[in-house]
């Protein structure tokens, strides 16, 4: 029965794994707490709070780097991310 269990939790792991690991792109300008939650590694309901409450504050984020100035985020979070965080949309890149 452990063992059976154990086949279970792997392939639990296995499948769901790399739905975990490929975040999407999402544009900190215009996302909302839940999607910033989801496809943000390290960013939880709180900072994706505070990610919204800033931009709404202080304006849009210029770079990705910009997301720094919210308490929370630091150059950790900001590196695990940078290669899913926009600030534009990517049909305005594309013109």
């Amino acid at each position: 029965m452990r063992s059976l269990i154990r086949r279970l939790w792997i392939n639990a792991a296995l499948l769901i794994g790399p739905a975990l690991a490929f975040a999407g792109p999402v544009n900190i300008n215009t996302a909302n707490e839940a999607s910033l939650a989801e496809e943000l590694d390290g960013i939880g309901p709180a900072l994706a709070a505070a990610i919204v409450r800033d931009r709404e504050e202080n304006g849009p984020y210029e770079s990705p780097e910009a997301i720094t100035r919210v308490r929370g985020i630091g150059e950790r979070v900001l590196e695990s991310n940078r290669e899913n965080i926009r600030v534009e949309d990517e049909e305005a890149d594309a013109k």
